[in-house]
C-alpha cells in the first residue's frame, strides 16, 4: 500500500470512556496502548474476523502500528491503531477494534475513542500541539465531528484540533 493512499476511516465512537467499559457487567477496565509485535500479528487476521490486512501495517517502516489491551490482559487485542508521524501532525492511517467489540454485541465499548486519544497524546509528545489528521468515509463526517471535536478540512480530510485533542487526552490518560 503506497504511503499517500488514505484509507477512509470507518470506526465508531461509540462512548468517550476513562478506560474501556465491559458492554454486560457495566465494570470499567485500565488499558494500555503497546506496540504491535510480530507475534501479535497471527491473531489480527481476516479469518480471525478483523476486517484489515495488519501485516501490511505492521510491515510498512513509514508507520506505527499499537494495540490496546487490558491492563494484566496483554494478550488479548481490544483494537489496533496505524500512524505516521509527519512534519508537524500525527496522520492515523487505520483504526480497528477487534470484531468482538463491534456491532450491537459488542463486548467491549471505549475503544475506537481511546486509540484516538492515544494519536493525539503521541502528537503532544512530538510537539504538534495535539495535531491529528485522517480520511473519513463521507457519511461518518459528522459523526466525527460530534463525538471528537474534529474539523471537516477537504475531500473526507479531517483534522482534530489542538482543544479537542487536549479533551481526549485529559479523560484517557489524565495528563
Amino acid at each position: 500500500m503506497a504511503k499517500n493512499e488514505n484509507i477512509e476511516q470507518i470506526f465508531i465512537i461509540d462512548e468517550l470512556t476513562n478506560s474501556i467499559r465491559n458492554t454486560i457487567s457495566g465494570d470499567s477496565f485500565q488499558t494500555e496502548v503497546s506496540t504491535l509485535k510480530k507475534r501479535d500479528l497471527k491473531t489480527v487476521t481476516k479469518k480471525n474476523g478483523w476486517n484489515f490486512n495488519w501485516r501490511i501495517e505492521y510491515n510498512d517502516l513509514t508507520k506505527e502500528v499499537y494495540k490496546l489491551t487490558i491492563v494484566n490482559n496483554p494478550d488479548i487485542i481490544q483494537g489496533l491503531l496505524s500512524i505516521s508521524i509527519e512534519d508537524d501532525y500525527v496522520f492515523m492511517n487505520l483504526l480497528e477494534s477487534a470484531p468482538f467489540n463491534i456491532g450491537k454485541n459488542k463486548l467491549y465499548e471505549g475503544v475506537a475513542g481511546n486509540l484516538v486519544a492515544f494519536a493525539c497524546k503521541v502528537s503532544f509528545q512530538k510537539g504538534y500541539e495535539g495535531f491529528v489528521a485522517f480520511t473519513a468515509k463521507t457519511n461518518l463526517i459528522e459523526h466525527y465531528e460530534k463525538t471528537l471535536g474534529a474539523i471537516h478540512f477537504k475531500n473526507g480530510r479531517m483534522i482534530i484540533p489542538t482543544e479537542s485533542a487536549e479533551r481526549l487526552v485529559e479523560l484517557y490518560f489524565k495528563i
